[in-house]
């Protein structure tokens, strides 16, 4: 199909073609302004969310992987730059320039739709479209500056290099471009939020098998949430948890029953636990990325991985708050040990992988991948956080206890307070050489020593394992100021005793590295490149 170049994001032409099945899209840019029917701009929204994912980049940035050692050979240069946290200049799919045009392109679509709509002859007959134009603007924009510039900190963020808030369609061919600060990105992405939210309308997609692809009240709810708790608003955080989980949060959990009943393939559990027919999935997102092979039981990246000394001693078979899971059976979806000449890593069921062939007869195509980018689980783990900065360590518990009973098949103790300062206690403070599941936590708000900080450990812990692929985790280590040492550990499970070697690469606090680079064209073209 014709794409569109179309060079609006930051002094480049950028390539609009994201959604080859919308007809009206393979039309003259000049064409696309003529959005003169409802329809229309229902259709462009389609194009207002990212076809390119930051999963790559954030999850082998963070500690969820390791270097598992010469013996397993397979990784790329890119997954190692990541991994290492060098700027990375290759081009594909999964590279920063990809995530930077995706955004970008949904942003445009958002403008574009916004604008239309503004000029429609009856425009409260949009009010939903213009909802989810907000929502999806907010949220491409949340993206980028999550990736490109340091998390939200007051005593930072107003002097904080962010990226740049497009909330106007690009008319001009080549414009020039400053960064918005931190703070100045957070408060408009918190305006288009208080702005779209009521007028999210689940009618809009009723019926329709592609509502959990558009942003529906559960999920612009819950990315509320997440973007209140990034911005340590702590009680929005509940007030929009609340209306994304209803009066019982009951009724949004994982039917795991159901997925479980596709156990048969690892590929089919994946499928199911990604289904748009799944209540807890609230958004489900696409884009052309290799993660679903990555992060899923193929042999692609098997040195650089999580394998068995982060998931025996820090994740999936590391005692928890709620009790021990040192099975594979031990979640309600098994972990999957993945260890052999060829492939070497410990998976549960996150990000799909499917091969879009676009020539049957040369057998080429894109690889895709499938995963839930906003859940229920989300909007119940952000809950429980933002009770624990207040202290309402009840309230807190009861959430906690929900989401660990629903996700595991070892009868798990009620957490009580008692419990989790005992379980946190039990533990000395990660070293790379001497791994745990507690880690150093220096983040720029307050946290008190004892029971909140213990508190916080547990709330880590379990969004570590439920976030573990979606790149979730790099967001929390950069709001804790999480400190990372690079090393090479044992690879399996059953060979822990091998030994850690220690490499001098260490992510501290603050790092300027934390802030991924801008893509080079970007640089080239006049914007202000990250500090380094």
């Amino acid at each position: 199909m014709k794409r569109l170049i179309i060079y609006r994001v930051l002094s480049l032409i950028m390539l609009l073609g994201l959604l080859s099945c919308e007809k009206y899209l393979e039309e003259l840019p000049d064409n696309r302004a003529e959005l003169n029917s409802n329809d229309k701009i229902k259709r462009i929204l389609v194009s207002a969310y990212p076809a390119n994912s930051y999963l790559m980049a954030t999850e082998i940035s963070s500690d969820n992987v390791d270097d598992v050692g010469p013996f397993y050979t397979d990784y790329s240069r890119f997954v190692e730059e990541l991994y290492k946290w060098n700027d990375s200049k290759d081009s594909n799919n999964d590279d920063v320039g990809r995530i930077w045009i995706g955004c970008y392109s949904a942003i445009s679509s958002a403008n574009t739709a916004l604008e239309a709509i503004e000029e429609a002859g009856d425009p409260l007959s949009l009010s939903a479209e213009k909802g989810e134009a907000l929502v999806a603007r907010a949220y491409s924009h949340w993206i980028l500056v999550n990736i490109f510039a340091h998390n939200y900190a007051e005593k930072y963020s107003s002097t904080d290099l962010g990226i740049t808030y497009m909330d106007t369609r690009e008319t001009t061919l080549n414009p020039k471009y400053t960064r918005h600060t931190v703070a100045e990105v957070y408060r408009l992405i918190f305006k288009d939020l208080e702005e779209g939210l009521p007028l999210i309308d689940d009618a809009l997609y009723a019926n329709s098998s592609v509502s959990k692809y558009h942003f529906n009240k559960e999920a612009a709810y819950t990315f509320a949430s997440r973007v209140a708790l990034f911005m340590e608003n702590w009680p929005k955080v509940i007030e929009y948890a609340n209306i994304a989980l209803g009066d019982n949060p009951n009724t949004t959990l994982r039917d795991y029953t159901t997925i479980a009943s596709f156990s048969a393939t690892y590929a089919n559990l994946i499928r199911e636990y990604n289904a748009s027919t799944i209540k807890a999935n609230f958004l489900i997102s696409t884009s052309t990325s290799i993660s679903g092979r990555v992060f899923g039981g193929y042999s692609v990246s098997n040195r650089i991985a999580h394998a068995g000394a982060i998931s025996r001693m820090e994740t999936v078979f590391a005692r928890q708050p709620y009790g021990q899971t040192t099975s594979t059976r031990g979640y309600r979806i098994r972990a999957s040990t993945y260890a052999s000449t060829t492939i070497n890593k410990v998976l549960l069921p996150r990000v799909g992988y499917m091969f879009a062939t676009t020539d049957v007869i040369a057998g080429t195509g894109l690889r895709k991948a499938i995963y839930a980018s906003i859940t229920s689980e989300e909007a119940l783990l952000n809950r429980a956080e933002a009770n624990i900065h207040l202290k309402n360590y009840t309230a807190a518990l009861v959430d906690m206890n929900i989401h660990a009973q629903n996700n595991t098949l070892v009868n798990p103790s009620v957490m009580t307070l008692e419990s989790v300062n005992n379980w946190a206690n039990s533990f000395a403070y990660f070293e790379p050489i001497n791994p745990t599941p507690k880690k150093h936590l220096n983040p720029e708000f307050i946290i008190e020593q004892g029971t909140q900080e213990n508190m916080i450990h547990a709330i880590l812990s379990l969004r570590r394992i439920q976030f573990l692929f979606t790149g979730m985790r790099w967001f929390d280590v950069k709001r804790y100021g999480i400190e990372i040492t690079r090393r090479e550990a044992p690879a399996t499970v059953s060979n822990l005793n091998a030994g850690y070697t220690v490499t001098d690469n260490t992510l501290v606090v603050r790092d300027a590295r934390r802030a991924l680079q801008l893509p080079q064209d970007v640089i080239s073209a006049g914007l202000t490149p990250n500090p380094r």
